[in-house]
């Protein structure tokens, strides 16, 4: 299984998603490794929430992943009124500034 699937099923077995997509991002970050995620979580479960404690759920369903596997992962976690009030489009990530190792 790869690890964007990985990502998608734990974190779609522990929140009832309105939606959710996971973007491996790794192309704009690393070469050959799959490092880089973007999650997007849309979830009535979020009501009342604020953005740290919806990051932090999130981090504890990933926690092995974030530990051993991946290397970094954005979070954007929306309420359904959240979501539509951006016309349901999560911001673009950055595009990586950092060298890789494999440049050296």
């Amino acid at each position: 299984m790869s690890m964007q699937s990985q990502i998608y099923d734990k974190v779609a077995n522990a929140i009832q998603c309105k939606h959710l997509n996971v973007i491996n991002e790794s192309h704009m970050h690393s070469r050959g490794t799959d490092s880089h995620f973007k999650v997007v979580v849309v979830s009535e479960q979020f009501e009342g929430q604020r953005l740290l404690q919806r990051h932090r759920k999130i981090n504890e369903i990933l926690q092995d992943e974030l530990q051993n596997h991946i290397h970094a992962l954005a979070i954007h976690a929306y309420t359904p009124d959240e979501f539509m009030e951006i016309e349901g489009q999560a911001p673009e990530s950055p595009k990586c500034l950092g060298g890789s190792k494999l440049d050296k």
